[in-house]
C-alpha cells in the first residue's frame, strides 16, 4: 500500500502540481525550469549508482545486473524511439517541448497548441510506466529506497507537467480541466509500480533484475533526455552544478536512510562496505 501511494504522489501529484503551476504562474523562467531538470537528474544518478545497482549486485551478482540494466535501456531507447515517430505524425517534437511550447506558446495557434499539449500528454504519460516499475521493484526491496527515489521522480515530473499544461492553458482549455488531465497523465505511474511490486516479489533475482532493470531506464532518460533538455533550455554551465548538487543529495538521503548492514542480508562474498544496504524488505 505505502509502495502505490508513493506512486500516486509521484505521478498524479507531481504532475498536476506542474500543470497547477502553469495555471497560476503561466511561463515560468526558462532558467528555473533547467535548475531544477538538472538537480532532479542529479539525484535520479545518486539513487541509481549508490542505492539501486549495489543491492541488485547484492541479491543476485554483478552479471545479472549488467543484464538487467541492458534490458533497461533497450526498452526505454525502443520506447522513446516510438514516442518520436508518435511525435513526428503529430508535428510536434516532444523531447524539447520544455522549451519550445512553455516559453513560446503565444506565438503559436491555439489550436495547434492543444493538439501540443494532448501529444506531450501521451507521451510524457508513458515515460512515467518505467518510473513507476523502479519505484515499485526499489520500494519491495526496501521502502526507504523507493522513498528517495520517489522524491527525485517527483521533481522530474513537476516541469514535466508544466510542459503539458502550459499549452493546454494556452489553446483556451479551462486552468481546471487543463490540470486535471495533466493529474491524470500520472497515472500510469502507479501502473508501473504495480508491475514492479509483482516482478520483485518472485525471487531474488527477478527483484534484482527489475532493480537494474529500472535502473537502465532511469539512467538512460537523465542521460539521453532530462540533462539534455536542461543544457538546451540555458545553455548555462550553472545547469551542471546543479547536477552535482542533486547527486550530492540524492547521495546524503542514500547513506541517511541506510542504517542496517549489508551482512544482515546473508549474502556470503559480499564485498560492500559496511552499513551500505539496508535488509530486504525492513
Amino acid at each position: 500500500m505505502e509502495i502505490l501511494l508513493l506512486t500516486a504522489l509521484v505521478g498524479i501529484v507531481g504532475m498536476g502540481l506542474g500543470g497547477l503551476i502553469s495555471a497560476l504562474l503561466g511561463t515560468v523562467s526558462p532558467r528555473a525550469m533547467s535548475w531544477l531538470l538538472s538537480f532532479a537528474g542529479g539525484v535520479m544518478i545518486s539513487v541509481v549508482s549508490f542505492k539501486m545497482i549495489p543491492a541488485s549486485i547484492a541479491l543476485a551478482g554483478v552479471t545479472t545486473a549488467v543484464i538487467g540494466l541492458a534490458l533497461g535501456v533497450a526498452a526505454v531507447a525502443v520506447l522513446s524511439h516510438l514516442l518520436d515517430k508518435i511525435a513526428k505524425k503529430g508535428g510536434e517534437e516532444v523531447h524539447i517541448c520544455h522549451t519550445r511550447v512553455c516559453h513560446e506558446h503565444k506565438r503559436v495557434e491555439r489550436p495547434t497548441l492543444v493538439r501540443s499539449g494532448i501529444i506531450m500528454l501521451v507521451a510524457l504519460s508513458l515515460h512515467k510506466l518505467p518510473e513507476g516499475i523502479a519505484i515499485g521493484a526499489a520500494g519491495t526491496y526496501d521502502i526507504r529506497m523507493g522513498i528517495v527515489l520517489a522524491v527525485a521522480a517527483a521533481l522530474h515530473c513537476i516541469p514535466e507537467g508544466m510542459a503539458i499544461g502550459a499549452p493546454l492553458i494556452g489553446g483556451g482549455m479551462s486552468k481546471q480541466k487543463a490540470v486535471a488531465l495533466t493529474a491524470l497523465g500520472g497515472t500510469p505511474t502507479i501502473i508501473g509500480g504495480i508491475i514492479g511490486m509483482l516482478i520483485g516479489g518472485i525471487s531474488d533475482t527477478a527483484l534484482a533484475l527489475a532493480l537494474c532493470g529500472a535502473s537502465g531506464t532511469m539512467l538512460y532518460v537523465v542521460f539521453g533526455e532530462v540533462l539534455p533538455q536542461s543544457s538546451q533550455i540555458t545553455k548555462s554551465r550553472l545547469t551542471t552544478f546543479a547536477a552535482i548538487l542533486g547527486i550530492l543529495v540524492g547521495l546524503l538521503m542514500t547513506f541517511a536512510l541506510a542504517d542496517y548492514s549489508v551482512c544482515a542480508l546473508g549474502h556470503q562474498g559480499c564485498t560492500l562496505p559496511h552499513n551500505y544496504l539496508p535488509q530486504r524488505g525492513s
